[in-house]
């Protein structure tokens, strides 16, 4: 049994048009389900998902990031695989094309969890990892008319995806490139294991929205530690949701249990989500009615 969940941000408004968001996570699911069809682990599949979202241009994460208030773009991402509790993180990342490359990176090749600013970029050199050679061409600046812009306004531009392969493992990874005019070294909830990534062996959660508040309730783990207390999936990923929007934040997130259940709930006006059931059914979702 496999299954998958992704999404491509919760700041998604009525007034734009998201066809070729639609259809690009609809090709990212396919690509996916071949690759778990084959046996690929969960934690492959998520890095390769995310990989993908990034190189689009479409969300804002990877080739769709804006800079920020010095000008400068600075991105983050997190994966973390639940059969070894191992995750790997990147903050304010400068210079590289896939985040979700380099915080693997950290995660299978150096002792620590979350390496930040100029040292995540050494680290990415180091590890002969892809550079941007003109970041003015490169990047899109995705995100025009959502609810991350304009300037000041908190983010919903990111990128996550859950995965439970054939194996019974869970994974899940996130990236973002934040939001138009945010201050320089604002990290938010993608690079931090627990609050916009989680996986362990009972289900996988990645996150979207106004990082800050994800941060405040442990958002992603939070889910996971529900599930394993023994509410069911649905209900554990909206009372996180739920306690976020008491707080004032809005947002969503996507979740993934060991059994196969899905949960996408959010409380902004959408959210671009894409996901492969058990049964082999793929859909796509943007706003619900």
């Amino acid at each position: 049994m496999t299954a998958l969940i992704l999404h491509g941000g919760a700041g998604a408004r009525r007034e734009r048009n998201y066809d070729a968001e639609v259809v690009h996570m609809r090709q990212v699911v396919e690509a996916m389900k071949v690759r778990l069809d084959a046996g690929d682990s969960a934690l492959d599949v998520a890095t390769a998902a995310v990989v993908m979202l990034e190189d689009s241009g479409l969300y804002v994460a990877g080739k769709g990031a804006s800079p920020n208030l010095a000008g400068a773009y600075e991105l983050d991402a997190s994966l973390m695989d639940g059969a070894s509790r191992r995750a790997g993180s990147v903050a304010a990342l400068q210079g590289f094309r896939n985040p979700v490359v380099a915080a693997r990176a950290v995660m299978e090749r150096t002792p620590h969890v979350m390496l930040v600013g100029e040292g995540a970029g050494l680290f990415a050199h180091d590890q002969g990892l892809e550079p941007i050679a003109d970041e003015t061409a490169w990047y899109t600046g995705a995100g025009q008319g959502e609810d991350n812009h304009p300037p000041g306004t908190l983010s919903h531009g990111t990128v996550g995806c859950c995965v439970l392969d054939s194996q019974g493992r869970l994974a899940a990874a996130t990236s973002t490139a934040g939001v138009f005019g945010k201050m320089p070294g604002r990290v938010g909830d993608t690079p931090i294991p627990a609050a916009g990534t989680w996986a362990d062996g009972s289900a996988a959660a990645s996150c979207t929205g106004q990082g800050e508040y994800f941060i405040r309730v442990a958002a992603a783990a939070q889910v996971a530690w529900r599930v394993a207390a023994g509410q069911p999936l649905a209900q554990a990923a909206q009372a996180v949701i739920d306690e976020i929007g008491a707080l004032g934040g809005d947002g969503g997130l996507i979740a993934l249990d060991a059994a196969g259940n899905l949960a996408a709930p959010f409380n902004s006006q959408g959210m671009k989500h894409a996901w492969l059931t058990p049964d082999g059914e793929i859909g796509v979702e943007v706003f619900r009615d």
